[in-house]
């Protein structure tokens, strides 16, 4: 079984409207949090700017949350911008719906293939492992890791997931020998 590995280069744009210029994406660029302390309750911000005009906006990470309900952990990555942290609440489905963004992942992720992998006896199986949830529709990612017409990728290619549907999550696939 080959792997392939689906990795993002990069964090994804979002999808998010800007109230000056109407532009339709922002990016989180290095990543950088907002703290705010009122007493014992903390609001915590994720600053976006927006590609088009620079102008700066806050997607609410937690809202006068109780200082001892947030993890110390978490909280520092919170103090010092930890890349992860941004990344993971960038990634995080229940603040991309309360903050009505959706993410746009064109550029920022790649296809890791082994390339010599011709020489393997046919029928070849190759296990594919997504890294972050990058939204592809596997005939298109096969295509490009085989090089191949997506045609001939629906003709040469059994899969247990639907090719035609866009997925998060790894899945495997056998690629049959060719004419």
């Amino acid at each position: 079984m080959l792997p392939w590995f689906v990795r993002r280069t990069r964090l994804p744009l979002l999808s998010l409207r800007c109230v000056d210029c109407r532009s339709e994406s922002a990016t989180t660029g290095e990543g950088r949090f907002r703290v705010n302390a009122n007493g014992n309750l903390l609001d915590v911000w994720l600053l976006v700017r927006c590609v088009s005009c620079d102008r700066t906006s806050k997607l609410t990470v937690h809202e006068r949350a109780p200082v001892r309900s947030l993890d110390p952990a978490e909280l520092h990555g919170y103090h010092v911008n930890d890349p992860d942290v941004v990344a993971s609440r960038l990634l995080d489905p229940l603040l991309a719906r309360r903050n009505r963004f959706s993410l746009d992942w064109t550029g920022a992720w790649r296809l890791d293939a082994p390339s010599t992998w011709l020489d393997e006896a046919w029928p070849v199986q190759v296990e594919v492992v997504f890294e972050d949830p990058v939204p592809v529709r596997p005939e298109r990612l096969i295509a490009h890791g085989l090089g191949l017409s997506r045609n001939e990728v629906l003709r040469r290619v059994k899969c247990d997931v639907p090719l035609r549907r866009s997925t998060r999550t790894g899945f495997a696939f056998i690629v049959m020998a060719g004419d």
